[in-house]
């Protein structure tokens, strides 16, 4: 299946894997790359040392092309860590909560592709007078940190205002290749998936993270500040009702997102031998959990979803 965003990222499925903080790891990252799709790390929570280590560890286990995932509004130095996504092998850097305009022309001078996360309109029509190489619409739907719009009315209405600028992928809810087919409908050139990709076996996590997800409907999650001081879809838990009842106490990013880590509740990052509260625990989780029943190895998943949306493409031909 070939798109703009398969040219774009040399790649044959245009299907990305969202770079989740704690759960896009190298082993991930790198089954889907070589599955064809495109594997971007998630290293919002990692320091620059690990995040180093984990693409040394996706080049050991492909050579396909893969990105990195960073929080824009994260404290720290953004040029450092861009410059070592240069140094160590990125072939796109992804912003999250924010347009990352001090770094786009250090990461052209260099061959690196940027993307940002765009949650409104505005939002992407800011990334691409900032000179980002591809724009990803995300729609409320989606688990980890979120806006106010829905998948469906946000993808076109992005598609429209860059206006075949650069390409558009859709995200927020997304979970198979029907999703696929329609963000292709929508006027998209591919997809971001977060939630589908956690449940599978390569994917990083804390205990019962993954058995939770397939335990799920769509009504369990819920959008809060309580995690992070930003918008954040994730499991419906005990922590969670406490700061929809105490909402006034909630701190700014990152003061909150400190207050959760102390309060016990917040062990993103950490391995799967670290012991959580599942009832209080931060698990991001978008609402297209209730369509996820078993785990499944990311490159089967990957091409599972192609063929599912191939299908789909070919039933609507039929219908003229």
């Amino acid at each position: 299946m070939r798109t703009r965003l398969t040219d774009l990222l040399e790649i044959e499925h245009p299907v990305m894997l969202a770079g989740m903080g704690g759960v896009s790891y190298h082993e991930l990252v790198a089954a889907v790359s070589e599955a064809g799709g495109f594997g971007c790390m998630g290293a919002s929570t990692m320091n620059l040392d690990r995040m180093i280590e984990q693409m040394r560890l996706v080049r050991e286990s492909t050579d396909r092309p893969f990105g990195v995932d960073l929080l824009t509004a994260a404290p720290g130095d953004m040029a450092a860590q861009v410059r070592a996504i240069i140094d160590n092998g990125g072939r796109l850097f992804v912003a999250g909560l924010g347009v990352p305009r001090d770094v786009v022309s250090l990461c052209h001078d260099n061959n690196v592709l940027v993307a940002s996360m765009c949650g409104k309109v505005r939002h992407a029509v800011a990334a691409v007078a900032a000179g980002c190489d591809l724009v990803i619409a995300q729609g409320t739907e989606a688990g980890g940190h979120t806006g106010t719009i829905a998948t469906m009315a946000l993808v076109p209405q992005v598609v429209d205002a860059v206006d075949g600028a650069v390409p558009v992928v859709a995200a927020g809810g997304l979970f198979d290749g029907r999703g696929l087919a329609a963000a292709l409908g929508l006027g998209a050139d591919g997809v971001w998936m977060g939630t589908r990709f956690i449940a599978t076996p390569e994917a990083w996590g804390t205990p019962g993270y993954k058995d939770r997800l397939l335990s799920m409907s769509e009504e369990d999650t819920v959008v809060t500040r309580g995690f992070t001081g930003k918008t954040c879809r994730v499991v419906r838990n005990d922590y969670t009702q406490y700061w929809e009842e105490h909402a006034s106490e909630i701190q700014p990013f990152p003061a909150q997102f400190i207050r959760s880590i102390e309060d016990g509740a917040n062990h993103l990052g950490s391995g799967p031998t670290t012991e959580v509260d599942p009832d209080r625990e931060f698990w991001p989780a978008g609402q297209g959990v209730g369509a996820i029943g078993r785990l499944v190895p990311a490159g089967d998943l990957v091409r599972s979803i192609v063929a599912e949306a191939e299908a789909v493409i070919d039933r609507l031909g039929a219908l003229r």
